[in-house]
């Protein structure tokens, strides 16, 4: 087993064995990597930019000779290899940032007698740099979206004044999204990688799909009816 921490592909360290070589056992161990999730070579009395990772082995050069990394280790007497290395956003220029963006584009109806606001349809556009499981991210997209329909006309507690209490504490009275309040929603993302914000290039997806949701549907509010509401959730009695 092969583990490692890459800390940035220009200053990790490598591995030294070359496939080929590995009669005897070697005495320094270091690591080198490829900006990505690969050990790019294992080299200790060769060039390390000629091996490359193929389907789980090192490839040496164009000739396509090569080792899984199990016979490097089994040939090497090595039981296993490790090597850890640390990393965080303050190694990193402070003038470059490496937050996640996104753009939430929302469609609303509001009707002009009672007040009631609904949601027609919502896209939201992400760059959160490397999407390494597009399924789950489109997942967690969705999820924010609906979590943000609710912040913005459903989700509220009333405090009873007179002695304190939340009037609806319990999910009876507590108002979250259903299906009947969630229309076609969609998400994309930006293709990019961004190798500054962390080694595999990937930033968080995670509270990014929500903030954008509210003030995306109290635009959509102030445009549909001129009212610029800055209170949430916006109430129909806020609209009447």
């Amino acid at each position: 087993m092969i583990g490692f921490s890459q800390r940035r592909a220009s200053q990790a360290e490598l591995v030294l064995v070359e496939a080929g070589d590995l009669t005897r056992k070697p005495e320094k161990v270091s690591w080198e990597v490829a900006g990505s999730l690969y050990v790019v070579g294992v080299t200790a009395w060769g060039a390390v930019h000629a091996v490359r990772p193929e389907e789980g082995e090192t490839v040496v050069g164009s000739g396509g000779n090569g080792d899984s990394y199990r016979e490097i280790l089994r040939r090497a007497g090595l039981p296993g290899l490790e090597a850890t290395a640390t990393w965080g956003p303050g190694d990193t220029d402070e003038r470059i940032s490496s937050y996640g963006y996104g753009a939430v584009f929302a469609e609303v109806s509001v009707d002009p007698l009672l007040g009631l606001v609904r949601i027609r349809r919502m896209f939201a556009a992400y760059d959160v740099g490397r999407v390494v499981s597009p399924k789950l991210a489109h997942s967690q997209a969705i999820g924010g979206m609906v979590g943000g329909i609710g912040m913005a006309l459903l989700e509220g507690t009333v405090t009873d004044h007179r002695d304190g209490r939340i009037v609806n504490a319990v999910l009876a009275d507590y108002l979250v999204p259903v299906n009947a309040d969630v229309p076609e929603l969609d998400a994309a993302f930006i293709d990019t990688e961004d190798p500054l914000a962390d080694p595999i290039g990937v930033k968080g997806l995670g509270e990014i799909t929500i903030v954008g949701v509210p003030a995306a549907i109290g635009n959509a509010v102030f445009n549909a009816t001129g009212k610029r509401l800055t209170d949430l959730p916006i109430r129909l009695e806020a609209l009447l």
